[in-house]
């Protein structure tokens, strides 16, 4: 077994408010031995998996950790939506009227079109996994102000949390850099001289005319938060 089933075994009874008695006595088990189970204690077989996955009726894979999706799906780019506000929820005014959002949302997407531009793998990733942190760490910060929130949906710690994410994005932040300069990391090969991407403001304008205004004013809001 691996290191996410007690996780996710102990998230799924939490988020249902229920006792490990009661979990327990539906599952033909000790309250011991769940526990056991919920702390990685012990280790069950694939009938208890099973046995689990039809009482919370989610998959075997969520449990298991292979799919964030309770039903087993996975994601891919093609099943995200073109239309952004096809997956917003109206409560007072429309969240996809945050000018601040359709800021951040319009720079992603002319950030992600130089990445291709750059066509370099390796800098892309190091620039998505930066980012990818501090989304983590923004989400984690907001769903760790209720303390009633169930913490078993990470598997790092809240304390230890804080200081390797920092880390992670320090490191992260710091390949991006090197790679961009053309230096090889780890057997990866950083950006090539002949794909340094060409910028400035007019030719942004006039290859991203859609996307370009917004970067302009999230690099100026950016730099009033410097002071």
């Amino acid at each position: 077994m691996n290191n996410h089933f007690p996780r996710i075994l102990t998230l799924l009874r939490k988020e249902r408010g229920l006792s490990q008695k009661e979990v327990a006595a539906s599952l033909e088990i000790s309250q011991a031995l769940l526990s056991h189970y919920e702390k990685g204690i012990r280790e069950c077989g694939l009938d208890f998996v099973v046995k689990v996955a039809e009482y919370y009726k989610v998959s075997c894979d969520y449990l298991l950790g292979l799919s964030p999706h309770q039903n087993g799906a996975t994601i891919k780019v093609s099943d995200l939506p073109d239309d952004e506000k096809s997956n917003s929820r109206k409560k007072g005014k429309d969240i996809d009227d945050n000018p601040d959002r359709k800021l951040l949302a319009s720079s992603l997407s002319l950030l992600y079109q130089i990445l291709k531009s750059c066509d370099c793998e390796p800098l892309t990733s190091s620039v998505t996994a930066y980012l990818e942190t501090a989304i983590y760490r923004t989400f984690r910060l907001l769903y760790s102000s209720n303390s009633k929130n169930p913490q078993a949906m990470f598997t790092v710690s809240q304390n230890q949390a804080i200081g390797k994410s920092e880390a992670s994005m320090v490191l992260a932040l710091n390949a991006a850099q090197c790679l961009a300069l053309g230096e090889t990391i780890q057997d990866k090969k950083g950006l090539p001289k002949d794909h340094l991407p060409q910028l400035t403001p007019e030719k942004l304008s006039a290859a991203y005319p859609n996307l370009a205004p917004a970067l302009f004013s999230l690099l100026q809001k950016a730099e009033n938060h410097f002071s």
